[in-house]
C-alpha cells in the first residue's frame, strides 16, 4: 500500500486514495439528507477498518489545525455526533486540546443536555469540525448549541466540501470555512491516477456542476 504523502502541499493526492482505499468515498446512487439522489457517497466511518488510510486523512487534518492555531486563539474543537465525532478523539489527543461532542438530542438521563465530554466555559474560543459539507444545515445546527453556552465559534471545517452551496452558507452566517478537499478535486486526482472511469468522474463532476 502506497504511503500517505505528507507534504501539504500535496493534501489532495494524500487523501484521495486514501478515501478511496478505505471505501469511504464510494460511487453508484446514493439518495443523501436532502432527498436528492447522488452518484457518489462519502461515509468516513469506513476509516475505521483501515488503519493506515485513518492515520493518513488525521495527520491532513491535524496539520490544517496547526496552521489555524498559528493564527488564532482556538481552546477547545467540536464536532457533531456521529461522523465527525467518531474522529475528533484522535484529531485532538495529536493536538493535545480537549475537546467536546455535541448530542442531536438533549439527553434526558445520567449526564443530561446536548454537550458531552467537558462543559464549555463562556468565551472559550471553539474550532467546530465535521466529515463533509453540503448545505451547511447542519453545521449551523451543531454550532447553536455550543454558542447558547457561552462558546465562541469563528471556524469551521471539514475534510470534504460537497460542493453544494454549504460554504456560502456557512460563510454568511459568520463563520470562516476551511474545506480539505472539494470533491471535484478528488475525483480529478483519482481520474488522473486511474483509480475510478471517466464515465465514473463525469458523473460526480456533472453532478457538482449542476449542483
Amino acid at each position: 500500500m502506497p504511503a500517505c504523502k505528507k507534504d501539504s502541499s500535496d493534501i489532495v493526492a494524500s487523501i484521495a486514495p486514501a478515501l478511496y482505499r478505505s471505501k469511504s468515498l464510494k460511487s453508484g446512487s446514493f439518495r443523501i439528507k436532502s432527498g436528492i439522489y447522488s452518484p457518489y457517497y462519502i461515509d468516513l466511518t469506513w476509516l475505521l477498518s483501515s488503519p493506515q488510510d485513518f492515520n493518513c486523512v488525521i495527520d491532513v487534518i491535524v496539520n490544517k489545525i496547526r496552521e489555524i492555531v498559528a493564527i488564532a486563539k482556538i481552546d477547545k474543537l467540536a464536532s457533531i455526533e456521529l461522523k465527525g465525532a467518531l474522529l475528533l478523539p484522535s484529531i485532538a489527543s495529536k493536538l493535545s486540546m480537549p475537546s467536546v461532542v455535541v448530542r442531536k438530542a438533549h439527553k434526558q438521563y445520567g449526564l443530561t443536555g446536548q454537550i458531552a465530554g467537558g462543559t464549555i466555559v463562556e468565551g472559550e474560543k471553539i474550532l467546530f469540525f465535521d466529515d463533509v459539507i453540503s448545505t451547511g444545515m447542519s453545521k449551523l445546527e451543531g454550532i447553536r448549541p455550543l454558542k447558547e453556552v457561552g462558546a465562541e465559534v469563528e471556524h469551521v471545517m471539514v475534510v470534504v466540501d460537497r460542493e453544494q452551496r454549504g460554504r456560502d452558507n456557512i460563510e454568511r452566517a459568520g463563520y470562516r470555512v476551511h474545506a480539505i478537499a472539494k470533491i471535484s478535486e478528488l475525483i480529478e486526482n483519482l481520474l488522473y491516477s486511474n483509480h475510478i472511469s471517466k464515465e465514473q468522474a463525469k458523473a460526480v463532476l456533472d453532478y457538482v456542476g449542476k449542483n
